[in-house]
């Protein structure tokens, strides 16, 4: 299997930026004033892919497996939904619980978050082109580069430095949980990006095939992008 090459000597550094650069330059370019959010978003998945494609980390994986697509997509929608029941109109059978779960599953810990009514994100706000820029760079772009990151890279690299030799199956529970929760709190919604990150590394560990896991990710992401966009619920961008 691809995934677990021997590294060469002075060949960890290298692999190691072409895994984190690309999701390192997405965030470093999310905080430049760089005009409006849609904007600032289109320009920061435009440079994050600009460079995964430069570093190719993907070149250290075995191929996407068709077999583990049933897998995959299941697992995508299945996160998707445990993202918006909590806010959907099914949640509203049980006020007590989903206030409870907006209050203390959603950052700011503690407030109840106000209902958000419009978007820079929305087709009447930024065009119609930069919204399908958001929804498209969401799904295909940062859903991959962050499982280059945190699965392929992050989980192994907390358990060796040699990473790519590190078999997802043997990594520690203490270390999965960590990194899930970092996961989390990168997602103001951090509740369901804990439960996303626990699914999305047990996929990992399970199968070991990262493409399985950036699938599911992807599937999560394009939905939960859809959804958006049917609903107007723009507090899930």
């Amino acid at each position: 299997m691809r995934e677990n090459v021997t590294m060469a000597s002075g060949d960890g550094p290298r692999l190691v930026w072409e895994h984190v650069l690309p999701f390192l330059a997405w965030v470093v370019v999310m905080s430049l004033p760089l005009g409006a959010p849609a904007v600032r978003y289109a320009a920061q998945s435009a440079i994050g892919l600009a460079f995964f494609l430069w570093l190719r980390p993907w070149r250290h994986y075995a191929g996407p497996a068709v077999r583990r697509l049933p897998a995959a997509f299941s697992l995508g929608v299945v996160v998707f939904a445990l993202w918006v029941l909590p806010e959907s109109a099914v949640a509203d059978r049980l006020p007590g619980l989903r206030e409870l779960y907006l209050r203390y599953g959603v950052r700011p810990l503690g407030v109840v978050p106000r209902p958000v009514t419009g978007s820079p994100f929305a087709p009447e706000q930024c065009g119609w082109p930069l919204t399908l820029v958001r929804l498209a760079a969401s799904a295909f772009v940062i859903a991959v580069i962050e499982e280059f990151f945190w699965r392929g890279f992050l989980l192994r690299w907390l358990s060796a430095r040699n990473f790519l030799n590190t078999d997802p199956g043997l990594v520690r529970w203490p270390v999965f949980a960590v990194v899930a929760a970092l996961f989390a709190l990168e997602h103001d919604r951090w509740l369901a990006g804990l439960l996303a990150g626990l699914a999305y590394g047990l996929l990992y560990v399970r199968t070991k095939d990262l493409w399985a896991t950036a699938g599911a990710h992807v599937v999560t992401n394009l939905l939960l992008g859809l959804y958006v966009l049917a609903t107007s619920q723009y507090g899930f961008w």
